[in-house]
């Protein structure tokens, strides 16, 4: 089992957005600035090329110019996980090859999609096949049943993987069963992770024992989730869930506007401009931004979402 440099992930890891120019370029000139942000918002880890990073509407020369570009701007700081699943187990490999060379602290992958691994035999033997392109690299699998439809048993993966992925890291937990998270946490001890992937439940994810967390809105509205771990680790539940209810009330507002594209533009409303969504994704028109910031700023998000003084949280859980 490899011991990672970064040593247990704890708090939150941001999972990145990929900058692309108005054409659908990638456009990297832009993460070294969100990289400098989200250190300086506090955040722990990176998880790039996943679902928020597009990672599966770019080419492997563009995942790999991207996943380059994050680590050099990370530049040791903060872990950077990089997303290699695609539809092909050997071009995913190479990329997790290529994470490697580069210098990555992790890989991660999802599943096949188009064929799906009919077992959890073949998802294991699947994820030991990109594993294997980095031996000496912590490995996470991304278990996302809604994105994917494979409703294989997490648990039974882990069981399964820990005897046949010798670098197996844990999981990349993005889904609602928090029995089956509890049940993965609780076979992985102290020897494996497994993260907990939906922000607006990261309590619930709290509750059943995690201690790291990957997501999206992490970008744009870190404070939140620091003052959740923070109420969470001193026992006091009810400011918990005061800014559980918080990040709820943000996913809320965006999602109708189409969860990806609108996150990016949010990005934009922060001075964090990473560009358009690459299709499929449509991008949000100028009037359903307008429409979007405003919203936002009818339920405060522009007054609470960045700052991580706790004199804030005080602050708001009052309010």
């Amino acid at each position: 089992m490899i011991q990672p440099s970064y040593g247990r992930l704890r708090g939150l890891v941001a999972a990145a957005f990929t900058p692309f120019h108005a054409d659908g370029a990638i456009d990297n000139a832009r993460v070294s600035p969100m990289v400098d942000d989200l250190i300086e918002q506090q955040i722990h880890g990176l998880y790039i090329l996943g679902s928020t990073g597009e990672g599966i509407s770019l080419t492997s020369q563009e995942r790999q110019i991207i996943a380059e570009a994050f680590v050099t701007a990370a530049a040791g700081r903060i872990p950077v996980i990089v997303q290699v699943g695609s539809e092909s187990l050997f071009a995913a490999k190479e990329l997790a090859r290529h994470a490697q060379q580069i210098g990555a602290d992790a890989v991660s992958a999802v599943s096949p999609v188009y064929f799906k691994p009919d077992s959890v035999e073949t998802l294991v033997d699947s994820m030991a096949q990109i594993a294997a392109g980095a031996p000496d690299l912590p490995f996470y699998y991304y278990h996302i049943p809604a994105a994917t439809g494979l409703t294989l048993s997490p648990l039974a993966f882990l069981q399964r993987a820990i005897e046949r992925i010798p670098n197996l890291r844990g999981i990349k937990f993005t889904s609602l069963s928090v029995q089956d998270y509890q049940a993965c946490l609780e076979l992985a001890g102290d020897d494996y992770e497994v993260m907990w992937g939906l922000d607006e439940t990261l309590l619930s994810g709290l509750t059943a024992g995690g201690t790291a967390a990957v997501g999206s809105t992490y970008n744009f509205a870190p404070a939140v989730y620091h003052n959740i771990f923070r109420a969470f680790d001193v026992g006091n539940l009810e400011e918990a869930r005061l800014w559980q209810s918080r990040s709820q009330q943000l996913v809320r507002t965006f999602v109708p506007f189409g969860p990806r594209a609108a996150q990016k533009a949010i990005m934009a409303m922060i001075g964090q401009d990473c560009g358009p969504s690459r299709l499929p994704i449509r991008s949000l028109t100028s009037e359903a931004f307008t429409q979007l910031r405003h919203e936002l700023e009818e339920i405060g998000f522009f007054h609470w979402a960045r700052s991580s003084d706790e004199s804030v949280a005080a602050n708001s859980a009052s309010a």
